[in-house]
C-alpha cells in the first residue's frame, strides 16, 4: 500500500473514530477490508485513487466470489469500501465513488438464536456457589439477561452507573449514546451481593478502579474474558450450544417478546436507532410459535 493511500486510510479511521464514534472492534474491520481492496489495485498496477473505475470494482468483487467468501462478508466489504470512498469524495479527494453503483448481495437471513427459558435456568444453576468468580458469573450472567445489553456495553459499566433504589442502569451504548435500562430483583440481589463481597476480594490485590466487573486479578473484564466466562458456563451446564456474545441480547428480546412486550419498548431497551433491528425479533418468537404448536398440536 503507498504511502498516500495509507495517509486517506489513517484519515479515514480518525473520522470513524472522531465524528462516528465508532468502536474500535469495528474500525478493526473497516481497516482490514480497505486494505485488502488496496492490495488487490497495488496487483492490478492502480495507482492512483481516480485511476479505479466501476469496471475495476466489478473485477474485485469477482475475485471476491472465486475466493467462495460468504455473502455477509462480501455484503460487509461493500458497505465499508463505499464508506471509505463516499469520505474521500466528501474530502474532495475524488469526484466519483467507484462503489455508488454496487449493490449489496442479498443474503439469507439468519434468525437470532437465543436461550430457552430452562437452558437460562441451567445457567444461572452453574454459577451457584460462594466462590468469589461464580458469585461475579451469577451477577454478570443476571445482569446481562436481565438488560440485554451488549457485551461491549457491559465492559463499561462503572459502579456509579447503577441506581440500586430505583434498579436502573446507565448503559453507554454505541457512538456514545446513553440509555438508561431497568432490572429485576434477580439481578439487583446478584450484583449488590458481587459488590458486597467477590470484586472486594478479586480487587485485593489490584489498582483501585470503578469498573464493575473484574477478572481474577481484579482487573477490568474484556469483552474477549466475558465470551470466555460464558463459553466456559455452557461447558459446566453440558449445554449443546456454540455461544456468541449477542446470544443473551437475544435472548432478552425474545423472551421480552413472547412474554407480551410490545416492540417500540423493546426497542428502547436494546438502544435500537431503527425498528427494523428490533423487528428481526417478531420473526424469532413467530417461529418459536410455530414449532411448540406443530410440536403440541394433536393434529398438526
Amino acid at each position: 500500500m503507498s504511502k498516500l493511500f495509507n495517509n486517506y486510510l489513517q484519515s479515514f479511521i480518525q473520522y470513524l473514530q472522531i465524528e462516528k464514534h465508532y468502536s474500535n472492534y469495528t474500525i478493526q474491520f473497516y481497516h482490514y477490508d480497505i486494505e485488502e481492496f488496496f492490495k488487490f489495485t497495488s496487483e492490478q498496477s492502480l495507482k492512483k485513487l481516480d485511476d479505479i473505475q466501476y469496471f475495476d470494482v466489478r473485477l474485485y468483487l469477482t475475485t471476491l466470489h472465486e475466493k467462495q467468501m460468504s455473502r455477509s462478508t462480501i455484503a460487509r466489504r461493500i458497505s465499508s469500501l463505499r464508506s471509505f470512498f463516499r469520505f474521500l469524495a466528501r474530502e474532495n479527494v475524488i469526484t466519483v465513488n467507484p462503489f455508488s453503483l454496487v449493490q449489496q448481495p442479498k443474503g439469507a437471513k439468519k434468525l437470532p438464536s437465543f436461550f430457552y427459558e430452562e437452558e437460562m435456568e441451567e445457567l444461572f444453576a452453574v454459577c451457584e456457589g460462594e466462590e468469589p468468580l461464580k458469585i461475579r458469573n451469577k451477577a454478570m450472567l443476571e445482569l446481562l439477561y436481565a438488560t440485554g445489553i451488549r457485551v461491549s456495553e457491559c465492559t463499561g459499566i462503572e459502579l456509579k452507573h447503577i441506581d440500586f433504589d430505583l434498579s436502573v442502569l446507565l448503559v453507554k451504548g454505541k457512538g456514545n449514546k446513553e440509555r438508561y435500562v431497568p432490572f429485576g430483583s434477580f439481578a439487583h440481589e446478584a450484583i449488590e451481593r458481587y459488590i458486597a463481597t467477590a470484586r472486594n476480594f478479586l480487587m485485593k490485590s489490584a489498582d483501585n478502579h470503578t469498573i464493575l466487573f473484574v477478572n481474577h486479578r481484579g482487573s477490568p473484564l474484556t469483552p474477549r474474558g466475558i465470551r470466555h466466562i460464558l463459553t466456559k458456563l455452557i461447558e459446566e451446564a453440558s449445554l449443546t450450544r456454540k455461544i456468541h456474545p449477542h446470544m443473551l441480547r437475544h435472548t432478552f428480546a425474545t423472551h421480552l417478546l413472547n412474554n407480551g412486550a410490545d416492540l417500540r419498548t423493546v426497542q428502547e431497551l436494546l438502544g435500537h436507532e431503527h425498528l427494523s433491528s428490533t423487528q428481526v425479533y417478531t420473526h424469532v418468537t413467530k417461529e418459536h410459535l410455530r414449532k411448540t404448536y406443530l410440536t403440541h398440536h394433536p393434529r398438526a
